[in-house]
């Protein structure tokens, strides 16, 4: 695996970047159900889900890099470390909310207890959509700024807060 990347394409916009986050994390997500029940016939489940989230978390942090969020080429081990622990916060947080149900409610059914996974899973994928697009995937921006004197120079502008990247990107 690289550690650097490729030359980086033109970001892009939030809207974009969004739709293509869940085609890529849907597919992944689709692909990983059907190999875990492949696997766990052969595995305990236990090791088949923790083999199958592994891979689906490096190849969807690849996918994210080259198709998502348009950096260019190949994730670097900094970018997969960050990138998986996103997933484990958003593992942690569907964990928490179904686990915060069973708490409050004596017998929930079937459709609360899917209501409430898939409120779950929802909000931690745009937490997460957020985490890796304005910290894992964010570069660095070169801008020119024009002086009175006409003299132009290049200016580094670094990662912006998460608020203002996201008004902007709206």
């Amino acid at each position: 695996m690289e550690t650097t990347q490729s030359r980086p394409q033109a970001q892009p916009g939030a809207f974009t970047a969004f739709a293509r986050f869940v085609l890529c994390g849907g597919g992944v997500g689709l692909a990983s159900s059907l190999a875990v029940a492949a696997l766990a016939s052969r595995t305990p489940w236990a090791l088949a889900n923790a083999l199958v989230t592994v891979a689906g978390t490096v190849l969807s942090t690849e996918l994210h890099a080259r198709f998502t969020f348009g950096a260019g080429g190949r994730a670097t081990w900094r970018q997969h470390a960050q990138s998986a622990a996103s997933a484990a916060g958003a593992y942690a947080l569907t964990c928490g909310a179904m686990l915060l149900l069973q708490q409050s409610t004596q017998s929930p059914g079937l459709v609360l207890e899917q209501a409430v996974y898939l409120s779950a899973s929802a909000l931690a994928g745009v937490a997460r959509f957020a985490v890796l697009r304005l910290v894992v995937f964010a570069r660095t921006r070169t801008r020119t700024r024009t002086r009175s004197a006409g003299a132009v120079r290049p200016v580094t502008v670094t990662r912006t807060s998460a608020a203002t990247a996201l008004c902007r990107a709206a």
